[in-house]
């Protein structure tokens, strides 16, 4: 599903943050920050190529491996690798010669200037070290100042986010019917 980067998120009104601590308790909430696009990438349609800045892609890959974000049931397929994914290869394993998988099944957050977060898909990884997209400026530097290990709130450990608001409440899939 292609989206200009840094035009505006028209995804799920809620934010459904899944908790790492044991991939079955999750945060849902309204964001009270815009959300622009980065990454969302097409075959068919021109994008950006380049060296990204030191330290750019081992951020980006830390904040993709701790966050799941939107998670849907299903994958999403690369649509620049020149061919699907034979069907008896693991959807999580890199093809040969990758650094990342080729498919994904949700998005990630990353906090931008004031009120706004970056919304990328889960491949935007598999994008920039597979296949050498290189994403915005500003989102360049917002992934160079996040830091997805820092310290976080004892209340969502398993949640690397920032701008959670005080009055969500940590559910478990079993609590949603």
């Amino acid at each position: 599903m292609f989206h200009d980067d840094l035009s505006r998120y028209a995804g799920a009104a809620d934010e459904v943050f899944g908790d790492l601590t044991d991939g079955m308790r999750f945060v849902r909430f309204r964001p009270a920050y815009d959300r622009l696009n980065v990454g969302w990438l097409d075959g068919s349609r021109p994008w950006p190529a380049g060296e990204a800045p030191a330290g750019f892609t081992r951020r980006l890959l830390e904040i993709v491996d701790a966050q799941r974000v939107n998670q849907v049931l299903g994958l999403h397929e690369c649509g620049l690798c020149p061919a699907s994914l034979p069907a008896a290869d693991p959807w999580y394993v890199p093809r040969p010669g990758q650094l990342c998988p080729s498919a994904g099944t949700g998005e990630i957050r990353v906090p931008g200037p004031p009120g706004t977060a970056f919304a990328a898909p889960q491949l935007l990884g598999h994008y920039v070290a597979d296949h050498g997209y290189l994403p915005p400026r500003p989102f360049v530097e917002a992934v160079l100042a996040f830091d997805p290990r820092g310290p976080w709130t004892a209340r969502f450990p398993g949640i690397r986010f920032p701008w959670i608001p005080a009055d969500a409440v940590l559910r478990h899939v079993d609590d949603e019917g």
